[in-house]
């Protein structure tokens, strides 16, 4: 599915669910997100590194406990001349990955954003900051919600994606 087609879902998913993270007054009005343009340069094929691995490890979450997630190992990517390496957490087939980056708190949610890398065989992904996404606590305070480890948090800012909410 493309990015336009997954924004159009979400948007629809935010507006019509009865589980959806807005509550039902926002859900009246809501319009649909916000999002950076679409950027081709902030899709990258990676290779996943697992000499990283780490087996698992607590994961602070939004409400203060934490959870166990397992660390399959490393990504790495250039933007804008900057190299960036995120750890990779295990989800099925595809990587997720809790990020902070030079918008977190301006033009993005400020506790960070999500993205998950799609498999393309062997431990090659496709890493599409396009598809990047907001934790579902941007939205609504009672929902718990993974932070990304202190090593996720990427100085270069990351266009792409999701944007504030509010």
């Amino acid at each position: 599915m493309n990015v336009a087609e997954l924004r159009r879902e979400k948007d629809d998913y935010f507006r019509r669910a009865h589980d959806s993270p807005l509550t039902p007054e926002e859900r009246r009005g809501f319009t649909g997100l916000r999002y950076f343009p679409e950027d081709a340069h902030l899709r990258f094929i990676v290779t996943l590194d697992r000499t990283a691995a780490g087996g698992v490890e607590e994961v602070e979450m939004s409400n203060g406990s934490t959870t166990e997630m397992r660390r399959v190992g490393v990504v790495r990517f250039n933007v804008d001349g900057e190299r960036g390496e995120l750890v990779a957490f295990e989800q099925g087939d595809e990587l997720f990955i809790p990020f902070r980056d030079g918008t977190s708190g301006a033009e993005t949610y400020g506790a960070g954003r999500y993205v998950e890398a799609e498999p393309l065989g062997g431990d090659e992904y496709e890493l599409d900051f396009n598809r990047a996404y907001n934790p579902y606590c941007a939205y609504n305070d009672s929902w718990r919600c993974p932070l990304p480890p202190r090593e996720n948090w990427l100085s270069v800012p990351i266009r792409a994606g999701e944007l504030l909410f509010h």
